[in-house]
């Protein structure tokens, strides 16, 4: 296993075991300009779907988030995400999605990314595409 693999794998089983409360409200985003159907978010965050027309999706996981994105949108908790991710890594050599500490972070990573797609506890300002709210 690749040591950023299992440095991944180690912090989503730490912070999404589901044991975490889940957040009332959670706003999917992306980049400006990008606007992917709500349906397809689960298709972005499990590698399925990498582009929309030209450009390249590029999703990230808010560490702060994950457990109430796990449950409410992929319906699954922090281990079987890992371990999804873990197979399809090794299988189709696909990098799961980075993972931002919170909201801010996953914000500026939304705005300065091309087809950056990401999560927040909060509703987001100006500057990028809301996809849904959950």
């Amino acid at each position: 296993m690749q040591p950023k693999h299992a440095i991944w794998i180690f912090s989503l089983l730490l912070a999404g075991n589901g044991a975490a409360a889940v957040a009332d409200d959670l706003y999917l985003a992306c980049h400006a300009g990008v606007s992917i159907a709500a349906t397809d978010v689960r298709d972005v965050f499990l590698g399925e779907k990498q582009f929309l027309n030209a450009v390249r999706l590029v999703p990230v996981d808010n560490m702060a988030a994950q457990p109430a994105f796990l449950e409410k949108v992929l319906k699954m908790n922090g281990i079987k995400y890992a371990t999804t991710w873990a197979k399809k890594s090794f299988r189709d050599g696909v990098n799961p999605p980075a993972v931002m500490a919170n909201d801010a972070a996953v914000l500026e990573f939304i705005r300065r990314t091309p087809g950056g797609c990401g999560y927040l506890e909060m509703e987001p300002a100006e500057g990028v595409t809301v996809i849904a709210k959950y």
